[in-house]
C-alpha cells in the first residue's frame, strides 16, 4: 500500500520504523514543526522527522492542515491510507477523505475507555488494571471512530508511565501491520464505539504534579507512577522542591499525623502521612541533584528528612 504517515514523538517514530521496514511504500511523512528545546532553546526536530530524514523520506511540517493549499499538497501524494500516531494536529474532513481508504489512528488505549491526549498516564492515575492499543478509522470526532482491531496488556501494581509507554509501543506496530495487510476486511468488520463508556484523557499539566498529601496514599502512588517520566511529581519541603520518582502506598500503615508530616526515614524510603494511610517515597531528587534511592539520599541529607518535618500542602482544589 502507498502509506502517508503522520506522527511526532518517539511513540510514533517506533511505528514509523516498522512501516519503513515493511513491504509497504511510504509516500510522505507529516510531523509537527520543529520546537525550541533544552536550555539553549534551540529548534529541535521531532523523533519522527529525525527518523524520516534518515530514511530519505519526504517530510512535511505544516503548522496546520486547515489551509486549502496544505490539503491539496497532501492529496497530491496519492496515498492509499494515512496512518496517524500521536500527530498532535487536527485533521479536517478534507484530509480524512483524501486517501483511498481514509485515515487510521493508532491509539494507546482500549477505546472508548480513554480518548484524548494522555491515555497512558490517565489509565495509571485512575487505577486501571488493563489497557491496550486500538487501531481506529478516524472520523471528525476526537478518537470517536470505528474500531478495526485491539490488543490488550495488563497494568501492574507498580507500573509507571515510561514502562507502559514502552510496552504499548511494542504492541502497536505488529497490530498495525496486521490491519494494513487486510485493510478492506478489517474495515468491513469494524465496530462502533459505545460513547457512554468514554472518558477524556486531558493533557497533563505541570501543576497536577504537585502532591496533595490530603489525598489518600493509593491515589498519590498512582499519580507518581503516572507522571514518571513527565512531569514528575514533587512536593515542597522548607521551600525546596523535592521531586518524587518512585513511591509506594503503605495501605496497612494508618496516618497518625497531619497530612504531609514525615513519620519515618530509613533505607527503604521516606514515609509521609497522607489523608488516608502513608506513602513511602523510594526514589527522590533534590534541586540541582540527580534522582537517588532513599538510602543514598539519606546518607548525606538525613537531617533534612527528620521525623516531624512537614511537606507543604498545595492550595486546595476548587474542582
Amino acid at each position: 500500500m502507498r502509506i502517508l504517515f503522520a506522527g511526532t514523538p518517539e511513540f510514533a517514530a517506533l511505528h514509523l520504523k516498522h512501516l519503513i521496514d515493511s513491504k509497504h511504500s511510504l509516500v510522505g511523512v507529516y510531523t509537527q514543526p520543529d520546537r525550541p528545546s533544552g536550555r539553549g532553546r534551540k529548534l529541535q526536530a521531532s523523533a519522527v522527522k529525525q527518523l524520516a530524514l534518515q530514511a530519505d523520506l519526504p517530510v512535511f511540517q505544516p503548522p496546520s492542515l486547515k489551509d486549502a493549499s496544505a490539503q491539496q499538497e497532501l492529496a497530491a501524494l496519492g496515498a492509499d491510507v494515512m496512518v496517524v500516531v500521536a500527530y498532535g494536529l487536527i485533521l479536517p474532513q478534507a484530509v480524512l477523505d483524501a486517501p483511498l481508504f481514509g485515515c487510521l489512528n493508532v491509539h494507546a488505549s482500549l477505546l472508548p475507555r480513554w480518548r484524548g491526549a494522555a491515555p497512558i498516564q490517565r489509565a495509571i492515575e485512575a487505577g486501571d488494571t488493563t489497557t491496550g492499543i486500538t487501531i481506529m478509522q478516524m472520523d471528525a470526532g476526537l478518537d470517536t471512530g470505528a474500531m478495526l482491531a485491539t490488543t490488550s496488556c495488563p497494568i501492574g501494581a507498580h507500573t509507571n508511565a515510561a514502562e507502559l509507554h514502552d510496552e504499548l509501543a511494542s504492541l502497536g506496530p505488529p497490530l498495525l501491520l496486521d490491519v494494513l495487510g487486510d485493510l478492506p476486511g478489517y474495515q468491513k468488520n469494524s465496530r462502533a464505539q459505545d460513547d457512554t463508556l468514554a472518558n477524556y484523557a486531558h493533557k497533563i499539566l505541570k501543576p497536577e504534579a504537585h502532591l496533595d498529601w490530603r489525598s489518600g496514599a493509593q491515589e498519590l502512588d498512582r499519580r507518581v507512577r503516572a507522571f514518571n517520566p513527565f512531569p514528575v511529581c514533587f512536593s515542597l519541603l522548607e521551600g525546596e522542591r523535592i521531586r518524587v520518582w518512585q513511591a509506594r502506598a503503605l495501605t496497612t500503615q494508618a496516618a497518625t499525623e497531619t497530612p504531609g508530616t514525615i513519620v519515618g526515614a530509613d533505607d527503604t524510603g521516606i514515609t509521609v502521612c497522607c489523608g488516608e494511610n502513608t506513602l513511602r517515597m523510594e526514589v527522590l531528587q533534590l534541586e540541582g541533584g540527580k534522582a537517588l534511592a532513599a538510602k543514598d539520599l539519606l546518607s548525606a541529607h538525613r537531617a533534612k528528612f527528620a521525623a516531624g518535618k512537614c511537606f507543604d500542602l498545595p492550595p486546595a482544589s476548587t474542582d
